[in-house]
């Protein structure tokens, strides 16, 4: 039986969301109120931006490519330098203009919705 990406009974939320950053295709962001959706916490996106935040030392936890849900790079201030966060976004192929995702529908990706 092959392992699921997502362990639902994995009780430390940080790590739920990590297990979901992890499977953000590269070129590809995603909202922090998408994983809180999927985690079954959908008030919690802050607290998602925290998680974030607390993974700037977790090279396997791409962080970049989750942003506020109209694609702004809310979170770049928490990456060393003025624009990593961007140009990190910008080496994947997604276009970033004055802080904001272009065509943000296009690159989105939407979680897989945690079956109850």
């Amino acid at each position: 039986m092959a392992k699921s990406k997502f362990n639902p009974d994995n009780d430390n939320f940080f790590e739920r969301v990590y297990e979901i950053a992890r499977q953000i295709p590269e070129g590809r962001v995603t909202s922090y109120g998408a994983i809180a959706k999927v985690l079954g916490a959908a008030r919690s996106a802050r607290m998602v931006g925290w998680a974030m935040n607390a993974s700037h030392n977790m090279e396997d936890v791409p962080a970049h490519r989750v942003v506020n849900r109209n694609g702004v790079l809310t979170g770049k201030h928490h990456f060393d330098g003025t624009s990593l966060m961007q140009q990190l976004l910008e080496s994947e192929g997604v276009e970033v203009v004055d802080n904001q995702i272009v065509d943000f529908e296009k690159y989105f990706w939407q979680p897989n919705v945690r079956e109850e």
